[in-house]
């Protein structure tokens, strides 16, 4: 194992330091507990929005705490859930006395401890939502789209839901519009190699040089295709057609897309699927509004690749564009 870290048992607190020193303007520690990151000028008279989850995917998940986007973020060790106690905090720091909504990636650790935290939340007068977001199509057919893991669509649910929670609007209409996103987000992605873990110091799974893995989750879980690996178009093509027939994304629909590195992907290579992902998109008349490229969901030093679309209303489209303050994200 090469990492430039210190002791492996401190790598998620330093990290959580370091981004917080790295970005005061924008995120704080919350004084009741070292795993929960808050915005810096924590916001009023709005419904707090808060996610949480493991560790070894920044951006996601602390990375979206700012203006437009979350209030706070609980923080497990590298891929593992946070506790309950985290969460609990996680949701008091972002109350401002109109509830909370609560977007969780679908992931039976933070599930379960997220329902948790909401009861013992509105025991004492707060009260929730939770979105869970299942944009993985890999994972589960559509007919079963509730069993879909979370990944990279959740930014989307993260921005959106951002958004109109900073117009003042109600928990009830945060939670409708953070759900219309989630039921209009389609991710697939592709694994090239694996990452190592910092504490365990060997591979989270084992793949050829010349193969690669379709549909692999971001902490290791199997995908729906091994095969060898091909060039970028004809592997572009394939996810692509995957996606447009799950979505049924039709011409004169508008869209967003993502195009992210699982970590250790570089820019270039995303710009050549970002190309060809484009060029589909124009030969189906679909119309592509924004395109976002770079790392927004990651594994750690993982290498490969995901393409996520959104398809977009007047309403969501506008709340998509809006300002926010997030290093890790170009309005």
């Amino acid at each position: 194992m090469k990492k430039i870290i210190n002791n492996p048992s401190n790598f998620v607190e330093e990290s959580i330091d370091g981004l917080i020193k790295s970005h005061p303007d924008v995120y704080a520690l919350a004084k009741d507990n070292n795993r929960v990151v808050t915005r810096s000028n924590k916001a009023s008279n709005k419904v707090g929005i808060v996610t949480g989850g493991g560790s070894g995917h920044l951006p996601v998940f602390t990375g979206y705490v700012g203006k437009g986007f979350l209030d706070a973020c609980a923080i497990g060790s590298v891929f593992a859930s946070p506790s309950v106690d985290q969460m609990v905090s996680a949701i008091k720091n972002a109350d401002n006395g109109n509830g909370v909504l609560c977007v969780i990636g679908n992931y039976g650790g933070d599930v379960m401890n997220f329902e948790m935290a909401c009861e013992m939340v509105e025991a004492e007068g707060i009260k929730t939502k939770k979105v869970i977001v299942a944009d993985d199509i890999a994972s589960a057919s559509e007919a079963e789209k509730e069993k879909r893991r979370g990944i990279a669509g959740m930014i989307f649910v993260f921005k959106v839901a951002g958004a109109i929670a900073e117009t003042g609007a109600s928990l009830d209409d945060v939670f409708k519009t953070a759900t219309e996103v989630n039921n209009n987000i389609r991710t697939l992605g592709v694994a090239v190699s694996p990452c190592i873990l910092p504490e365990a110091g060997k591979p989270t799974f084992e793949i050829n040089d010349d193969e690669i893995e379709i549909g692999m989750g971001i902490h290791g879980e199997p995908g729906i295709k091994r095969e060898k690996l091909r060039p970028a178009n004809d592997l572009v093509d394939d996810l692509y057609k995957r996606i447009i027939e799950d979505s049924k994304l039709k011409a004169d629909d508008n869209i967003a897309l993502m195009i992210n590195s699982l970590g250790a992907t570089p820019l270039e290579e995303l710009y050549i699927i970002s190309k060809r992902v484009n060029e589909n998109l124009s030969n189906s008349k679909i119309k592509n509004i924004k395109t976002y490229v770079g790392r927004y969901a990651t594994s750690m030093e993982m290498a490969g690749m995901s393409i996520t679309t959104l398809k977009l209303s007047n309403n969501l489209k506008k709340y998509l564009l809006a300002e926010s303050k997030c290093p890790f994200w170009n309005n």
